[in-house]
C-alpha cells in the first residue's frame, strides 16, 4: 500500500518508489518531478550510466535519437553505448554491434503476432509462407544492449550490464544469422534507435542474402529515432512485410517522464510520420502500437488519449494492450488486474479504434483492493 506524498492517497496502485499519484503528477508535475528525477538516477548510477543526456558546447553531436547528445571527449551519450574517443564517436556503428540473438521457432510471442504474417498469414503468398502461422519456420530475435529511455519497469533491464562492453557481433555477422527457415528479424531491447546503423545495415545484407525469399524486417521500439534514420527503417518493413511496432508508454508527457524519464513528443511525431504510410502497403498491417498496463499510472485516462490519437490517424491501426508483472525499479506495483485491462480495451474500442488486442493475458491477476 503506497501512499501520495502530495495528496496523502493511499493505494496499493501507487508506487513508493515513485512517490506519487498519477492525478498529482499529471497535474502537479513541476511539484514533484524533482523527486522523481532522484529515482531515475538511482536507477541510473547502478549502471553507471549518463544521469542526463550530455550537452557540452564543444562535444560531438550524435543525432540517432530524440536526446540529440552532444558527448565530450572520453564520456558517454544518454544510451551509455555511444562514446566519444578521439575526437570520433564510437559505438553503434554498422561493425559494433552490442547485442545479443536466438533464433525463436515461430509463431511466437511477438507483440504484433495478433496481426503480423508469422502469428496469422497476413499477407500470403507474397509476404507470408502460409495461409496461417508459420509453423516450422523461426525469426531471427535481435536484442540490443543499450537504450535511449530510462523505464522504471523495465522488464529487460539486466540488458544494462552489458551497455558497456565491448561489441560483439558487427552487421555482417548478424546477417549470416539468417537461414533458410529464417522468415523474418526483430529487432528490439533495449532498443534499437542507439544502434540503429548496425541494424539497417544487417538488414541490408540479410535482404541481399536472401535473394527474393520472405524475410521481413521488423521492430519494437520506443520510436524516438531522429531522421533519416526513421525513414530508412520503416521502407526496410514495408519493402519487406515487416512491420514496425512502437511502444506508446503513456500519453501525457508527465507521466511519460515520471515512468521512463524522458519525453515522448519525438515519439508520438513519428508515429504519426510513419502512420502517412499505411496506404502504402495495408496488408499485413505496418504500423503496430501497444502499451504496457502499468497500475495505477497507465490507467484509463492514458488508454483514451493515446486511442483517440490513434483513431484520429487511422482506425485500423492494431493497438494491444499489455499486462504489467513488477519489475526493476517498480516491483512494488501489482500485476496488471484483468478488470484494468478489459476497461482500457472497452475505452479503446469507444475510441474508435477497430482491432485491440488485450496481451500478456497469462499475467493478468484479480481487481485492485
Amino acid at each position: 500500500m503506497g501512499t501520495c506524498r502530495y495528496c496523502k492517497k493511499r493505494s496499493v496502485t501507487i508506487s513508493d518508489r515513485i512517490g506519487f499519484c498519477a492525478d498529482c503528477i499529471r497535474t502537479h508535475f513541476d511539484e514533484v518531478w524533482p523527486q522523481i528525477k532522484q529515482v531515475h538516477e538511482a536507477s541510473r548510477r547502478r549502471y553507471n550510466l549518463p544521469l542526463n543526456p550530455p550537452r557540452v558546447e564543444s562535444g560531438l553531436q550524435c543525432g540517432l535519437c530524440v536526446h540529440a547528445c552532444r558527448i565530450p571527449e572520453g564520456c558517454n551519450g544518454f544510451c551509455g553505448l555511444r562514446r566519444v574517443e578521439q575526437g570520433h564517436l564510437r559505438g553503434g556503428r554498422p561493425h559494433e554491434g552490442n547485442l545479443s540473438y536466438y533464433h525463436d521457432p515461430l509463431p511466437t510471442n511477438c507483440v504484433g503476432s495478433f496481426v503480423c504474417p508469422a502469428g496469422t498469414g497476413s499477407g500470403f503468398p507474397r509476404y507470408a509462407i502460409s495461409r496461417g502461422p508459420e509453423y516450422g519456420f523461426k525469426n531471427l530475435a535481435v536484442f540490443y544492449h543499450a537504450c535511449s529511455f530510462n523505464c522504471l519497469y523495465c522488464q529487460n533491464y539486466h540488458y544494462k550490464d552489458y551497455t558497456g562492453l565491448p561489441p560483439r557481433v558487427d552487421a555482417r555477422g548478424l546477417a549470416r544469422a539468417v537461414d533458410d527457415s529464417t522468415t523474418c528479424i526483430c529487432y528490439f531491447g533495449g532498443d534499437p534507435s542507439p544502434q540503429i546503423l548496425h541494424a539497417i545495415k544487417a538488414s541490408k545484407l540479410a535482404l541481399k542474402r536472401a535473394q527474393g525469399k520472405i524475410l521481413r524486417i521488423c521492430w519494437e521500439t520506443n520510436g524516438c529515432l531522429q531522421e533519416p534514420y526513421l525513414g530508412m527503417m520503416a521502407g526496410l518493413s514495408l519493402d519487406s512485410g515487416g512491420c514496425v511496432k512502437f511502444d506508446l508508454k503513456a500519453w501525457h508527457d508527465e507521466i511519460h517522464h515520471a515512468l521512463c524519464g524522458v519525453t515522448n513528443r519525438k515519439t508520438l511525431e513519428n508515429f504519426q510520420v510513419l502512420s502517412r504510410m499505411i496506404e502504402k502497403r495495408p496488408e499485413p498491417p505496418f504500423l503496430i502500437a501497444s502499451t504496457l498496463l502499468v497500475p495505477g499510472y497507465v490507467d484509463e485516462q492514458e488508454v483514451a488519449a493515446i486511442a483517440r490519437f490513434l483513431a484520429g490517424l487511422n482506425p485500423d491501426i492494431p493497438y494491444s494492450l499489455l499486462g504489467f508483472y513488477p519489475h526493476f525499479f517498480l516491483h512494488d506495483l501489482p500485476t496488471t488486474s484483468r478488470a484494468h485491462a478489459m476497461r482500457c480495451r472497452d475505452v479503446a474500442l469507444g475510441e474508435g479504434l477497430r482491432n485491440v488486442h488485450v496481451g500478456n493475458i497469462h499475467l493478468l491477476g484479480e481487481d485492485y483492493n
